[in-house]
């Protein structure tokens, strides 16, 4: 059983930034793309970013894209999602996501590609 535990969200002003954490574990790390969405209330669950099995690949949404960085440590089986210059509008549950099938650029954005979910990690940002 493949188990994701996300960590280190939080409460912070607009301009901040925080960095999320999700450990993987129960399978080998490596052969899973990871992705991170997010849900606001009252809205559908959205791509955030993933991350290449070897790290060497990344796609990002346009709504984050030059503020967030994807990044990947093989060796803790952790995924990390650096978040800078954080806007209200980037409030919400975020999930990170496991993907067996392999690196597809466009696809990356798709839920139903990946098999496994973590529970989620409130991130509020406050104006």
């Amino acid at each position: 059983q493949v188990q994701l535990v996300e960590s280190g969200g939080g409460l912070v002003q607009a301009g901040g930034s925080l960095r999320l954490s999700c450990a993987v574990s129960g399978r080998t790390f490596s052969v899973y793309v990871m992705g991170w969405f997010r849900q606001a209330p009252g809205k559908e669950r959205e791509f955030v970013s993933a991350i290449s099995r070897g790290g060497v690949n990344t796609h990002y949404a346009d709504s984050v894209k030059g503020r967030f960085t994807i990044s990947r440590d093989n060796a803790k089986n952790t995924v990390y999602l650096q978040m800078n210059s954080l806007k209200p509008e980037d409030t919400a549950v975020y999930y990170c996501a496991a993907d067996r099938t392999g690196w597809n650029y466009e696809n990356q954005r798709e839920r139903r590609l990946y098999d496994y979910w973590g529970q989620g990690t409130q991130v509020t940002v406050s104006s």
